[in-house]
């Protein structure tokens, strides 16, 4: 494993064990924050959750954004589990208390990462390390172009491929209405992607579901 800037990459390009002490430590915070405050009142535990401990789950989350069903489980889980410690909600399924709770699910809030950093590309507020390119079209106004894959490639190399952020980040870009992709403030385009994104079901799976 190769340790940069606190993210861990395995010699395979896998994310897993990076993944694994990322939950660890987030559900280390969560049994803290269980223990020291007594209140379940929903306000005060999900202002300490987004601070403290989802901000843990998100850190560098583009680079890292799992592809592996048993990752992206692990990930919902710590979520799943702080949701139901909360007072009036233990009857609820996840989804029901996501809803309660107006929070969206950890892959949701992923994806809104992603497309807001290709935001961040298109306009030349970050270097664009991918070499990502992008076409303005009429109907479909900026367009991410996804790079090709050799026919040839192995089917390692086309897992790998698939789940990059060069492949991935142009894909939810992609799909994002023209109307909202032409602000060109990120305050604006950023408050109408979250409304936009609201309307579009949220339930990645989770053990259990």
């Amino acid at each position: 494993n190769v340790r940069d800037l606190g993210v861990q990459v395995a010699s395979d390009l896998s994310w897993s064990r990076h993944i694994a002490s990322m939950v660890t430590k987030a559900r280390s915070t969560l049994s803290w924050v269980f223990s020291v405050f007594k209140t379940r009142d929903s306000t005060v535990m999900t202002t300490m959750y987004k601070s403290i401990v989802r901000s843990t789950l998100e850190y560098c989350c583009p680079l890292w954004n799992p592809s592996k069903i048993t990752d992206i489980q692990l990930i919902e889980g710590v979520q799943r589990t702080f949701t139901s410690r909360i007072g009036g909600l233990r009857h609820l399924n996840y989804w029901e208390r996501l809803a309660k709770l107006k929070l969206m699910s950890l892959q949701r809030r992923r994806e809104r990462y992603i497309i807001l950093m290709m935001w961040k590309i298109f306009h030349n507020v970050v270097p664009n390390c991918c070499n990502i390119k992008f076409s303005l079209t009429s109907r479909h106004g900026a367009v991410a172009v996804i790079p090709p894959l050799s026919r040839l490639s192995s089917l390692a190399n086309q897992t790998l491929y698939d789940r990059s952020f060069a492949v991935l980040g142009p894909k939810l870009w992609n799909q994002v209405p023209s109307t909202i992709k032409a602000f060109d403030k990120f305050d604006t385009f950023k408050t109408s992607l979250s409304k936009y994104i609201a309307l579009i079901p949220d339930k990645p799976p989770v053990v259990g579901y």
